[in-house]
């Protein structure tokens, strides 16, 4: 369990920060830039998840909402110290994803989906509040997702995080159309209009 009695340390104060086992780093390294990028997506999901209650009218369960991006912002909670701990063939304890975070995700969406009209047109973010802030979690997600590709080139990381962030986007997106009406209240892209 983390116990934090000191909220500052100065010990980043040149510059560089402690990995999950002590290792120091630039603080622009791309294992810290990876798993600061998962933190921008966690904070955009709490906005997400403050807006849900005062902007989703419709027949979608907000508790139901509420657990599954709480259950998410838990992950990605697992997801950083994934990341910040370099993987070390003679230690197992370091938390991991695990497939079966994936697969919940993969589960969520399929269901979700099932409630939506196919797509006829690519979605422009917006409609509700709630869908908005998801959407700019999508696009954190994806560049989180970059920056996690960029780090595995050149050093090992757990490939479950990588698909985890993927279908994460995924999520993101497909809950988005589901809090604007299921979809009814997309806002859909109409190319060339603006010529």
């Amino acid at each position: 369990m983390v116990k934090l009695t000191r909220i500052y340390t100065r010990g980043g104060d040149k510059g560089d920060t402690s990995l999950g086992r002590g290792e120091r780093v630039a603080k622009h390294d791309l294992r810290v830039e990876a798993y600061g990028t998962v933190d921008e997506v966690n904070s955009v999901i709490g906005l997400a998840r403050a807006a849900v209650d005062r902007t989703v009218k419709n027949d979608v369960p907000r508790a139901h909402v509420d657990d599954m991006l709480k259950r998410i912002q838990n992950d990605l909670f697992d997801l950083g110290a994934d990341l910040c701990t370099i993987e070390a063939k003679e230690s197992s304890e370091a938390l991991r994803i695990v497939p079966s975070q994936t697969e919940r995700l993969e589960c969520e969406i399929d269901a979700m989906n099932a409630e939506l009209e196919p797509l006829t047109s690519f979605v422009l973010p917006g409609g509700s509040e709630a869908s908005a802030w998801l959407h700019l979690a999508r696009t954190v997600a994806r560049r989180a997702e970059r920056r996690m590709t960029a780090l595995a080139a050149g050093q090992p990381i757990n490939p479950e995080a990588i698909r985890y962030i993927n279908r994460l986007s995924d999520h993101l997106f497909v809950l988005a159309r589901r809090l604007n009406d299921n979809g009814a209240a997309d806002v859909l892209w109409a190319p060339g209009k603006g010529r």
